[in-house]
């Protein structure tokens, strides 16, 4: 079966790029669409719950090892990152799993703050992945009750000015969470939102926390609501009255998070991830009112996504680092143990696995990955790539890879190569495989 225009763009564009010689879609929307329909299809089959990452810290915490590469944290963080790597360069649901790493940037939490280590990988799982193709709300109320939310962002150790333990100890009111649900989460400041909303968000959530007291309870640790950290009295968010008590929260998450302002926001993400840098504004309304419509169902707007004029029109989204790796590491799908282990890769090209330097997550347009810096030592990492390939033939690598988007000149060029890897290493860096 011949690669054609379409199913080369349905499998870089909305999927993490061709594995190797993989049998090709048929009808490349239907194979899209699919993909977003059952369950996830993912297997990570005895990877460890947030419960197991908290319990290894606690452990680690009281009983540490000499080598903190060898703790049981460090054993949890590797073995996520083998998991879900190796599920990224073996999917057969592509454009879930772009998703996944959509949703998962827009919520970010980094390894950059040790503390979420232990639960990092189960974060995406118990948080993310179930909701990818549910409501955005309920997303957001899983991210916000999770550990790794709760750790990243401090709002374990926040409490109210005047709640029980506020008083006894001192310790006050940590804003992030509030902050960055409002900015990075929700509504976005085009909604006007003020400081004194960030405050009431951030006491709505006091209370929200982990409870590490193994010592008087037999539950391990976990995400729990303890009042006695918890703001009493009602608050005042963006001109609504939200209760005290968990409750209050809830509702006000609830609130933000079908609120036509997050609609717009994450459409507007959601374009500019999957269709241009500059997201056309026509894109964006179509995609708004479908989450508006349905209530933030997010499997009808990424099915929308798919069905914009821009979604099918040349690739011009530049890849990540992150993106060019894995992309290079699928279209050679070399055996395992032969290809280059992505983590350092990443690290190399300024894109370190899960460590988003700040909490707005890895930025989404060319400006920000097409440095001449960056650009070098992607060309360094494919020279060494290509050394590993063994006989495998640039040529067929390349129509595999890109079908009909393999430019002439490229096609000329690597024919002119002095070596096979000379040869793939063109194929990796031209223009046309930096670009979904």
């Amino acid at each position: 079966m011949t690669m054609d225009t379409r199913t080369a763009q349905a499998l870089i564009r909305f999927g993490l790029g061709r594995r190797g010689t993989e049998p090709l879609p048929a009808d490349p929307e239907a194979w899209l669409s699919g993909q977003l329909d059952g369950p996830d299809p993912a297997d990570f089959a005895g990877a460890p719950s947030a419960t197991d990452g908290l319990m290894a810290w606690v452990r680690d915490s009281r009983d540490p090892v000499a080598d903190r590469k060898q703790s049981r944290v460090a054993e949890i963080l590797a073995t996520e990152r083998r998991l879900q790597l190796g599920n990224l360069l073996t999917t057969q649901a592509p454009f879930r799993e772009r998703l996944v790493l959509f949703w998962a940037n827009h919520f970010t939490v980094s390894i950059a703050r040790p503390e979420t280590h232990p639960v990092m990988g189960a974060y995406v799982r118990e948080a993310i992945r179930p909701h990818v193709t549910g409501r955005f709300v309920d997303m957001v109320l899983a991210v916000m009750r999770h550990p790794g939310m709760q750790l990243y962002l401090d709002n374990w150790l926040s409490m109210g000015p005047h709640s029980t333990l506020g008083k006894l100890s001192g310790n006050g009111l940590n804003e992030n969470l509030g902050r960055e649900c409002l900015e990075l989460h929700t509504v976005s400041p085009a909604a006007g939102y003020h400081q004194a909303d960030v405050i009431a968000l951030a006491t709505l959530l006091t209370g929200w926390t982990i409870d590490f007291n193994l010592s008087q309870q037999p539950q391990p640790p976990r995400f729990v609501f303890f009042e006695p950290m918890h703001e009493p009295g009602p608050k005042t968010l963006m001109g609504r009255q939200f209760p005290p008590g968990e409750a209050g929260g809830i509702e006000a998450l609830r609130f933000l998070g079908t609120h036509p302002a997050a609609y717009r926001f994450i459409a507007t993400k959601l374009v500019r991830h999957f269709v241009a840098d500059d997201p056309p504004a026509a894109d964006v309304a179509r995609v708004s009112a479908v989450l508006e419509g349905t209530q933030g169902d997010l499997r009808l707007a990424a099915l929308e996504l798919l069905a914009l004029p821009g979604a099918w029109r040349p690739l011009t989204k530049f890849r990540s680092a992150q993106d060019h790796v894995i992309a290079a590491l699928r279209a050679l799908d070399l055996p395992p143990g032969q290809g280059a282990d992505p983590v350092p890769v990443m690290e190399a090209l300024g894109q370190p696995w899960w460590t988003q330097p700040q909490p707005n997550g890895w930025p989404d347009t060319a400006g920000d990955w097409a440095a001449v810096v960056g650009l070098l030592a992607r060309a360094e990492w494919a020279h060494d790539l290509a050394g590993r390939a063994g006989a495998l033939d640039p040529a067929e690598v390349a129509q595999a890879a890109l079908g009909p988007l393999l430019r002439p000149q490229t096609r000329a060029r690597m024919a002119a190569a002095g070596s096979r890897r000379e040869a793939l290493t063109l194929l990796l860096t031209a223009p046309e495989f930096m670009r979904r």
